[in-house]
């Protein structure tokens, strides 16, 4: 079996989705679907459609570092958006194309770990990689495995985990490639133009300037993590160009390559 590819998707490309705007998600699967012998696991947040079911029961969503802040009272809305509504319709919209998805969450399969966050986000997840066995039978037997990013802590309690956080974590798990798929096509240095390669103490430049904010602080620094951890490079490109994904499992370079400490 080829080497797995993890791809992660966030909540814009799903929100286009349930409000009419279905190419750019069928457009990412229908890729995957013309993919040879090419093992793949999506990822997938939802940030949008998140706010969107908090904002309608009254709630007041929070970030902190570009991290959203989950209280416990939160969860039942959090974890019923990502790992039901936002990961049955990527589900279905794959299976439309006739690709054999499975959809799970962090904690199926005994998959990943999580511990509570130290930096004060409530119900939020720190998660470990753990057994790889469920996924290992599930690509072998040429499923689609889409796991959204909600885990469990050792007691039962679910989490909210970071969803770049989550495809690292199954990136780890599997000795995966990585493609983190964002809004933009990269990451922009401070006079706008998208970089194509970017190490630690680079993005820990953009970052202190204001030129990394929000969501993307959090994305370069899971890349980061996950560089490091598996001391090869990690791609951060655009999902409004899927057919990047065949260049990248070809060798070619994508969108910002975010390289490992000593590189």
């Amino acid at each position: 079996m080829k080497k797995p590819v993890v791809i992660k998707i966030g909540g814009a490309i799903i929100d286009g989705y349930n409000q009419g705007n279905t190419s750019a998600l069928i457009a990412l699967l229908s890729v995957i679907a013309s993919l040879k012998d090419q093992p793949v696991v999506i990822v997938h947040g939802g940030g949008c459609i998140v706010n969107e079911l908090l904002t309608q029961a009254g709630f007041i969503t929070e970030k902190k570092h570009g991290l959203r802040v989950s209280p416990k009272v939160q969860i039942p809305i959090i974890s019923g958006v990502l790992a039901g509504h936002v990961n049955k319709t990527i589900v279905a919209c794959a299976a439309n194309l006739k690709l054999a998805a499975v959809g799970l969450s962090l904690t199926d399969g005994q998959m990943v770990q999580c511990q509570l966050s130290p930096l004060a986000l409530g119900q939020v997840g720190v998660p470990e990689p753990f057994s790889s066995v469920l996924l290992d039978t599930l690509l072998k037997a040429n499923f689609l495995p889409i796991i959204s990013s909600i885990g469990a802590l050792n007691n039962g309690e679910l989490v909210n985990v970071n969803a770049d956080d989550a495809a690292v974590v199954i990136c780890q798990l599997l000795n995966a490639d990585l493609l983190l798929l964002s809004d933009v096509n990269g990451v922009k240095g401070t006079t706008g133009e998208y970089l194509t390669s970017l190490n630690a103490q680079q993005a820990e430049q953009l970052i202190d300037s204001g030129a990394i904010v929000g969501g993307m602080t959090a994305k370069v620094n899971a890349a980061l993590r996950a560089a490091n951890k598996l001391r090869r490079s990690i791609a951060i490109a655009s999902w409004q160009s899927p057919e990047q994904i065949i260049d990248l499992l070809n060798g070619v370079s994508i969108g910002t390559r975010i390289q490992p400490s000593g590189c």
